[in-house]
């Protein structure tokens, strides 16, 4: 017996496979929208990766240059807005920093304004969604990838990453890295990444992709393949450096050049590829249908109960 109807034969061409062509069209003009927002230690090379990523300089350093500049005292939220684009398709990205996360000797409850920042953004959402008279499309500051950046210690990995990132899976995509890897070796590197496999899955943390029932055996392939991968291991750099006559983004140090784009230094064109050319659309569905609608959720049975509660109060004794 057949899953689904029965599909009728058409007589001849009617038309009506063009409509991804008018979808794609209309979606090229409104254009995408992404928001990543960066989680670390100041000085794992944050701004570099993402500038690195889209190929632009995009966001300066927060780092400290100089011994005596002050560390920061609190977790500054800074978001950088750019609009990008590549053969005709406009990205509007928004970049949001943490710095000075996870800097200071006491560090406990210094991960509270990030998740309240995330949130932030969901409940401006909702408040939106709300309006009776809403805007037709609803400009969209929803916090698609947390990118949280691992020290490459290579050992495991500390409280606060456990603590952060268990919280931040429960309201965000997070995508795991480990930051300035060419300071591993490469059985250093791999042992690292499956001592922190080991602890994400014994911590019940759930990191992105995920799989769905929508998914066809080549993606659920995929994701496994990726999850496998997690964390990816990856360098950063704006420079040009020459390799057999040619410029790559790379590191020069005394024993050698660290390629970039070269997959058998770092997981950089792996991290980039799976955010840009295979997981971007399901990034931003996955905030949506997944993050943003179990805030949705609790948010409006918040605000029933509440109504409810007043109503009750309202009523007169005896009735």
């Amino acid at each position: 017996m057949a899953d689904g109807p029965e599909i009728t034969r058409l007589n001849s061409y009617v038309g009506f496979d063009s409509i991804t062509k008018q979808i794609e069209h209309k979606l090229l003009k409104r254009g995408f929208q992404f928001n990543v927002i960066v989680v670390g230690q100041t000085g794992l090379g944050k701004s570099t990766l993402i500038n690195t990523i889209f190929a632009s300089h995009l966001i300066d350093s927060k780092g400290r240059f100089e011994a005596d500049e002050p560390i920061r005292q609190t977790t500054e939220i800074q978001a950088v807005s750019h609009v990008v684009q590549e053969n005709n398709v406009t990205l509007r990205l928004n970049i949001v920093d943490t710095p000075g996360y996870g800097d200071l000797v006491n560090n406990e409850n210094c991960w509270d304004p990030i998740i309240k920042y995330i949130k932030d953004q969901h409940s401006a959402y909702l408040r939106k969604e709300l309006t009776a008279m809403r805007d037709r499309y609803i400009q969209d500051t929803r916090i698609h990838c947390a990118l949280y950046f691992i020290a490459p210690t290579g050992h495991s990995l500390r409280t606060i990453d456990i603590i952060v990132m268990k919280k931040l899976s429960e309201v965000v995509n997070v995508v795991p890295v480990i930051a300035k890897s060419d300071s591993l070796t490469l059985e250093e590197r791999q042992k690292f990444k499956e001592t922190i496999r080991a602890e994400l899955a014994h911590h019940n943390i759930r990191v992105f992709p995920f799989d769905n029932d929508e998914n066809d055996p080549e993606e659920t392939q995929l994701n496994e393949a990726i999850r496998n991968m997690i964390p990816f291991a990856v360098v950063g750099s704006e420079r040009n450096v020459i390799i057999d006559g040619k410029p790559v983004r790379g590191r020069k140090n005394r024993w050698g050049v660290i390629n970039v784009e070269n997959e058998q230094h770092c997981d950089f064109n792996y991290l980039r590829n799976f955010l840009m050319r295979t997981h971007l659309q399901d990034l931003i569905e996955t905030t949506a249908q997944i993050h943003y609608e179990a805030f949705r959720s609790k948010q409006l049975l918040a605000l029933k109960e509440s109504s409810a509660n007043k109503a009750a109060q309202q009523q007169p004794n005896g009735v």
